[in-house]
């Protein structure tokens, strides 16, 4: 902070709390051993905990550490939380002199301070004058000087402030170590709500996919049923008589060498089926040997003809196909 044009420190101790930084740190001066809390300071009580404007008026993520500081420096700056603890030993300095001139005043300089004394033989009260630094005058020592004062502590209270010390100390080593650990708390903290942030993202973007292939097959169900209603629809319509229709008259072959073939193929796949039912007659010892072979000889051999037929007229059908693809060809150039 800028005292009257002075730059200082002050050593201030911020705790940051679970709830930071939603919360406010609390913010506590921390005098040395040389410094004393301003008694009766507006915005710093008697422990040093600080009460201002910014910690008052805390609101994240609008305001940060470097702001508090900052407006912190400016309003120690107006008034001090500490000041200097005056000195109790009093430094060894020369004796003044017995006699002082008598139209002058001698100055005592006392920790820095001068101090005006007015001169027994002078009548009347002087006007008192406000303290200033001069020269001390050259003494005139007609008597031997006082021993200077010496300090003397109590060794209780030396005791005393080398354990405050200590304990202060290991205070500090703690607070340092605690801190640490929720620093390293708050990282793990933030590295998992970072992770749980990316997860968090797959799972929408796997619900939308999802959703997106629900309407999908929504709309294909929909289209299906739509299809049924209408095919449903179709038949209650032309359903009628189809029961009186003979299942061979409803597919008609294209041409004549078409219907020979499907008699040809028909007859050879129902000769299969009745050498199939001949022949688990035999194993099952139904049909004599003599009647089977003469049944399979009479049915091979009527089998013989009718792939020998089918088998001929595939060859005039490809004939057929190749001398209309080759008229065509002549045609079209």
């Amino acid at each position: 902070m800028f005292y009257q044009d002075v730059k200082y420190n002050i050593p201030v101790t911020l705790w940051l709390l679970e709830t930071y930084p939603r919360q406010a740190p609390l913010v506590f001066v921390n005098p040395t051993r040389d410094m004393i809390i301003t008694p009766r300071h507006p915005n710093v009580d008697g422990s040093g905990m600080v009460n201002s404007i910014s910690l008052q008026q805390w609101i994240y993520p609008r305001s940060n550490l470097v702001e508090l500081v900052q407006s912190l420096s400016l309003l120690f700056g107006q008034k001090p939380p500490l000041y200097s603890r005056p000195s109790v030993s009093v430094s060894v300095r020369p004796p003044p002199p017995p006699t002082p001139p008598p139209p002058f005043m001698n100055p005592i300089h006392t920790g820095g301070a001068t101090m005006q004394l007015n001169p027994t033989s002078s009548p009347g009260p002087s006007p008192a004058q406000s303290p200033r630094l001069s020269l001390p005058y050259p003494p005139y020592q007609h008597s031997p000087p006082p021993p200077p004062h010496i300090r003397n502590d109590d060794p209780q209270e030396q005791y005393r402030r080398n354990a405050v010390n200590a304990l202060t100390e290991k205070v500090r080593s703690d607070i340092k170590r605690l801190m640490q650990e929720r620093h390293n708390e708050m990282e793990s903290i933030f590295k998992t709500q970072q992770l749980l942030g990316q997860r968090s993202e797959q799972l929408k973007n796997g619900l939308r996919e999802l959703n997106g292939e629900k309407a999908a097959l929504e709309n294909q169900l929909q289209a299906t049923l739509t299809n049924t209603s209408i095919l449903e629809n179709w038949l209650k319509a032309n359903d009628k008589g189809i029961a009186h229709v003979d299942i061979d008259d409803v597919f008609e072959p294209a041409d004549t060498l078409s219907k020979q073939l499907l008699e040809s193929q028909s007859s050879d796949l129902a000769i299969e089926d009745v050498l199939y039912a001949i022949d688990k007659g035999a194993q099952d010892l139904v049909v004599p040997v003599e009647a089977y072979l003469k049944h399979v000889r009479v049915l091979a051999r009527e089998q013989f003809f009718h792939r020998a037929t089918a088998q001929k007229i595939r060859q005039m059908q490809v004939s057929a196909q190749v001398d209309n693809m080759a008229s065509r060809a002549s045609y079209v150039s």
